[in-house]
Order: structure tokens, then sequence, then C-alpha cells
């Protein structure tokens, strides 16, 4: 057995949009590790890239905007593994977040209510909601992983509304691990990633520069590769993480330390 000891369970993993997501990258970790990964994503297209991908995983649609698509998920899943015959789910993996840039940079001042109240649902409350509607399929002592950002306090002008919602979910892991305490020893966690190149990205409106900046503030000047986000959250979905719950637990290569780095001061004010 490998160090994760993970052979043998079952994750549902939701978000893959396509090779590059975090969803895909965690799920190749799992599978490397001798995990079955059961993939559910927003459409048809999607399905199709994680066919591709993951040719050995079955596939499920739930577009998680609409709650009675997370409850209808939740009972195929549970038919797939067999639930009337004792069959559950070791860990969960949250990789979902949607925000309406299609107007470009706008002041955070400005956000529209409808697109806030929008990316929330999607990016945050889904995750409470499936928690809820997976409840009884999860193992006594499972772990669910969502993914967030690296920090919510830097008030980058291009993310804008789309942080106060990653800081909702970051306590949302908090009140759902002490909410389920009552009933199981199921885990939650968020990884916390620095800045990443992904297609889901490439829709914030200059990301680009600020990726390139965070290579400049990452210690060793390489940016984060998703790859390693993705082995954090394979370790928080693995036994071998059994003490750590309710963390938002981050991995930026020591960005958080580096901001004022000579080569960035001099450039700043040279």
């Amino acid at each position: 057995m490998g160090f994760l000891q993970i052979e043998g369970k079952t994750f549902v993993v939701f978000g893959l949009a396509n090779k590059k997501s975090v969803a895909a990258a965690i799920a190749k970790v799992l599978v490397e590790e001798g995990g079955r990964v059961i993939h559910v994503v927003r459409s048809e297209q999607r399905a199709e890239a994680a066919r591709k991908l993951f040719p050995d995983s079955p596939v499920f649609l739930c577009d998680v905007e609409d709650e009675a698509n997370i409850i209808r998920v939740r009972k195929e899943i549970g038919v797939a593994v067999n639930e009337g015959e004792g069959g559950r789910i070791d860990g969960l993996v949250h990789s979902i977040a949607y925000a309406n840039y299609s107007e470009g940079l706008t002041p955070f001042h400005g956000t529209l209510k409808k697109d806030f109240l929008q990316a929330f649902d999607v990016s945050c409350f889904s995750f409470i909601s499936i928690c809820n509607h997976f409840r009884e399929l999860f193992t006594k002592e499972a772990s669910v992983v969502t993914i967030s950002i690296s920090t919510t306090s830097m008030a980058a002008e291009n993310y804008g509304y789309m942080a106060p919602i990653k800081a909702a979910l970051n306590s949302s892991v908090c009140f759902l691990a002490k909410s389920f305490s009552s009933f199981s020893d199921v885990r939650f966690n968020a990884v916390a990633p620095s800045l990443l190149k992904t297609s889901a990205s490439a829709g914030i409106p200059g990301y680009v520069d600020s990726y390139l900046y965070a290579e400049k503030a990452i210690l060793r000047k390489k940016a984060l590769k998703t790859r390693e986000a993705a082995d954090l959250a394979a370790f928080l979905l693995s036994p071998r993480s059994s003490g750590i719950t309710a963390q938002t637990v981050v991995v930026d290569a020591g960005m958080s330390v580096n901001y004022f780095d000579s080569e960035i001061v001099q450039g700043a004010v040279g």
C-alpha cells in the first residue's frame, strides 16, 4: 500500500472542465495512487473531456446552480457505488467557481447584485449544498476538500468580488466541520493555491500580468504548478491527514512572505 493509503477508495470530483483544470490534476493524482474517481461536470462537452482524460471513470452531469440537480446526481452516484449494499464514498472534491467578468474590469463598489449572488451560489453555496445532500453517502471518516485562493484579503482589483466569496467558502469549511462533527468524523479542508495557469483563470481580466507578477514574488521565481496544489489536495483527502480539519491550507511556494523582494521593490521605485 502506498503512503497515502487510498488504494481502492472512492472519490467524487466536482468541477473538471478540461485537462488544465485543478479538478483534473487532483483526479490524476488519485488515480495514480490507486483511487477510484467519479467525475461530476457541468455540461456534456465537459463530460466528453472527462471521458477522454479518464476513460475508466464514471462521469455524471450536474449544473450546481439548480439544487435539484445536486439532489439528482447524489441519487445517481448512490446507485453507482451500490449504496444499498453498503457502498460509500471516501472523499469529495469541490473545485467549482464562477464569476461573470463579461463586462471587463469594474471597481468593487460597482459590483452588480445579480453577479455577486450568482457567483456566491455557484462558488460557495454549492459546496454547502453538495455536502448536505451527500452526507449519508460519506464513510464515517471521509474527507472533503474545496479549492480556495491563497489570500482573500489582498485586494486584487481584477479578482474583485470573488475574493469575499472565497472568504465565505473558507468560513464554510469551518462551519461544515463543526456541523458534521455531531454525527461523523468527516473532515473538511480548503486548498488555497497562489495563481495557477488554468483555462478558468484566463477569463479573469488582467490575469496574465498578475500571474507574471506572482512569479517574481514567489521565492523560487517560478509559478506554482497545478500539480503541486493537486498533491496537497490528495494528501488532505487521504487518511494520512487524519488530524487536519477545518483548515484553509495555503500552497503558494512562499509568495506571501516575499512581497518586498528587492527585485520587485527596485522595479517599482527604480
